[in-house]
């Protein structure tokens, strides 16, 4: 791919990001690597039901393919974890039996950043809202649905089963504090996949690396020293782009309802409240840097639903965000 051609990413669930490498220029000179001139490498696919690419550039198309191979094992290797869709993953027997033992040190490692990110937004990011998701996938699924959506009555049933605090630690082993609690990762494990991935390119020396399994990180310029450009798509006009962010380190993350929703009509979106059970409203959609993708990801669908009192103590100094108002005329702006 050429330094001016861009290729817009297809909306795919809760996403709404567009990844292109465009020029822009930046007083950054390459190092680390052999002179000589450099190719660019790819790989897309998906990773978490999100579409993932991978963009690197080296001199040795071995090592580059190399590299590449064992990124997708990676990948691979945490949904094995993570998914939901897998039934002998990880997470699922988690949510199938209350309980794990010898629990993978992942999971254990990205609960723990789930429940200090819990904390810190007052529970507006719960990981165990899964009850209420699937509350709300069983309701539009039956022939019976409405368009009010699920009862008061069933959502308030839910709502007993949402508590980020009970999800106990017992050395290597992770239980739930109540019966029939399950929890989704979907809000952070996309930013986590993409920085497992980034390590492992950055500790076998790549510098010139664009990835995205669900959320963006650069690892450094590309090799002529310009920045990766971040399109960032208006959710309210899919065709236009926001605004552009040039990126050399850190990551970027985008949440919003659009990706996915569980009626024709689109009022029910994934994007659920856990203090009052129902779709959150605040945001069209929020985009978040940060030095982390796990971090970016996770502020993201934490202000979604969070109040914006909340706003400062979750960005807490280390992020900013990009905030678009469901108004066509309310203009986007940064925090």
């Amino acid at each position: 791919m050429s330094d001016d051609h861009r290729s817009q990413l297809p909306i795919s669930r809760r996403r709404f990001i567009s990844l292109f490498a465009a020029a822009g220029a930046l007083s950054l000179a390459p190092r680390g690597l052999r002179a000589g001139e450099p190719k660019t490498f790819f790989w897309e696919g998906v990773a978490l039901g999100a579409d993932a690419r991978l963009t690197l550039q080296h001199i040795d198309a071995a090592v580059a393919n190399a590299a590449i191979a064992d990124c997708i094992a990676e990948v691979s290797r945490l949904e094995s974890i993570f998914s939901l869709h897998q039934a002998d993953s990880a997470l699922s027997r988690l949510n199938q039996f209350g309980y794990i033992d010898e629990a993978p040190a992942e999971l254990r490692e990205l609960l723990a950043e789930s429940r200090l990110l819990s904390r810190l937004s007052d529970g507006a990011f719960d990981p165990t809202i899964q009850p209420l998701w699937k509350l709300y996938a069983d309701y539009f699924a039956s022939t019976k649905a409405t368009e009010r959506g699920p009862s008061q009555a069933s959502i308030d049933a839910a709502l007993l089963l949402v508590d980020w605090r009970k999800i106990l630690f017992d050395d290597t082993a992770i239980r739930f504090g109540k019966p029939d609690m399950a929890i989704t990762l979907n809000g952070i494990a996309q930013g986590y996949i993409t920085d497992r991935v980034g390590n492992l390119l950055r500790e076998r020396g790549f510098e010139h690396v664009l990835v995205n399994m669900g959320e963006g990180l650069a690892l450094g310029p590309k090799w002529d020293g310009s920045h990766w450009t971040i399109g960032i798509s208006d959710p309210r006009e899919p065709s236009a782009i926001l605004t552009e962010l040039p990126l050399v380190q850190g990551a970027v993350a985008t949440s919003g309802g659009y990706g996915y929703q569980f009626d024709r009509a689109g009022r029910f979106t994934h994007i659920l409240d856990p203090k009052t059970g129902r779709p959150s409203r605040r945001w069209a959609s929020v985009t978040v840097t940060a030095d982390s993708a796990t971090l970016a990801d996770g502020i993201s669908s934490a202000l979604m639903a969070a109040g914006s009192e909340m706003i400062p103590a979750i960005l807490a100094g280390k992020s900013r965000a990009f905030f678009v108002p469901f108004g066509a005329e309310d203009a986007a702006f940064w925090v």
